[in-house]
Formats: C-alpha cells, sequence, structure tokens
C-alpha cells in the first residue's frame, strides 16, 4: 500500500470571513482552528496589511511554523496566502488549509493533499493563486440537505449540539498537529478519519 506524502507545513492557513457578525458561523470553522493553534502553540497574530491577513508565528514540535487569518472576505483568500508563500519562499505543498467542509458530517475532520475546491469559495480562490497541492484540513459541518439553502446555511450559526461537536473536531485536529512532524501525515490520517461518520446524504453542493 502507498504511503501518504510526507506532510512538514511551514505555513497554516484558517479560512473565514472577517468580522463579528460572521465570528461564529459555521463558514469560519477555518478560523477557529487556527485560534487554537495559535493559542496553543503562543502564536499571537497581528494584522499585517501588506499580508492582507492576520499573521503570528509559534513553534510546534520543534518547527517554526507561520499562521494566517486572510482579512480579505472568503472568496479573495488566495491573495493573502500567495504573498504570505512568496515571501517566506514557502511551497504550496508546504501549506495546509483548514475550511469548513459541507461533505462532512457534524464534527468529522479529513486531512487531504490537492483536489479540487468542491464548490468552496475559498478553496477556488487558494487554487487560482497556488495551484491544487496545498493541504486541506476539513471540518465537517454538515448539510443543509437543499443547495439553494447552502450559502445562508454557511453563514449561520450552528445549533449548540453542531457547533459543540465542530468545536471538538478543532481540539482534536489541534492535538494532531505537532503528530506530522514527528509519525507523518498518514498516521495522522488515519486517526483523524476515525473521527466523525460517512459523508451526510446530499453532499457535494457548493458553498459559498
Amino acid at each position: 500500500m502507498a504511503t501518504a506524502p510526507l506532510l512538514q507545513p511551514r505555513l497554516v492557513v484558517g479560512l473565514g470571513n472577517p468580522g463579528a457578525e460572521y465570528a461564529r458561523t459555521r463558514h469560519n470553522a477555518g478560523f477557529w482552528f487556527l485560534d487554537q493553534l495559535a493559542a496553543r502553540h503562543g502564536g499571537a497574530l497581528r494584522m499585517q496589511r501588506n499580508f492582507q491577513g492576520e499573521l503570528g508565528r509559534c513553534t510546534v514540535a520543534g518547527q517554526e511554523l507561520w499562521l494566517l487569518k486572510p482579512q480579505t472576505f472568503m472568496n479573495r483568500s488566495g491573495g493573502a496566502i500567495r504573498a504570505v508563500c512568496d515571501f517566506y519562499k514557502i511551497a504550496p505543498s508546504e501549506v495546509l488549509v483548514a475550511h469548513d467542509e459541507l461533505d462532512l458530517p457534524v464534527g468529522a475532520v479529513r486531512l487531504k493533499q490537492a483536489g479540487g475546491a468542491g464548490g468552496h469559495n475559498g478553496l477556488k480562490d487558494t487554487i487560482a493563486h497556488l495551484g491544487a497541492e496545498f493541504w486541506r484540513l476539513r471540518l465537517g459541518i454538515g448539510h443543509p440537505g437543499n443547495a439553494a439553502e447552502v450559502v445562508d446555511y454557511v453563514l449561520r450559526r450552528a445549533p449548540a449540539h453542531d457547533e459543540a461537536a465542530i468545536i471538538d473536531a478543532v481540539a482534536v485536529a489541534v492535538d494532531e498537529l505537532p503528530r506530522l512532524y514527528v509519525e507523518g501525515a498518514e498516521k495522522v490520517m488515519n486517526r483523524l478519519h476515525r473521527h466523525g461518520a460517512k459523508a451526510p446524504p446530499g453532499a457535494g453542493a457548493s458553498s459559498g
């Protein structure tokens, strides 16, 4: 069986929308992950206008890691990521992007490399700027069951039990990140993929 490619991130990005009105919405699960990661490892995020985002630095498992929350709104995330990659000479394969995922049930979490955008506008813009070879940390938010409801669904706060499940998945992912440097991606993938269930009916529609 083929082993997963080695993943030792130099840049971790959380996708979301800036502003208090979006802070607790499902679409900001990537921001939740980055905030927890920064808090766990002492990475203070500060707005850097030349990078169009909040940027910080921390050390994880002995490795220096850049942390980024683009402040450009979701559908323009790629420009901020590309600016940091160009400045610090970071290859797309050294980038891990955390984002909300309609195609996974609430509370599931998955790790993968490359692929399409799946209708996610943040991923779509990132692919336009970096290509598709970056890694993705997919945080399941479930699906409303009707493609026409997707935009409203991702831009609303989840019910308390769903929000708790997403926060739990974020914590599991933060726990696993240091192990990427020690054990490699395949073992981390296997553990993450045991957290959560199968994709729900209706998965596959686009998100904003």
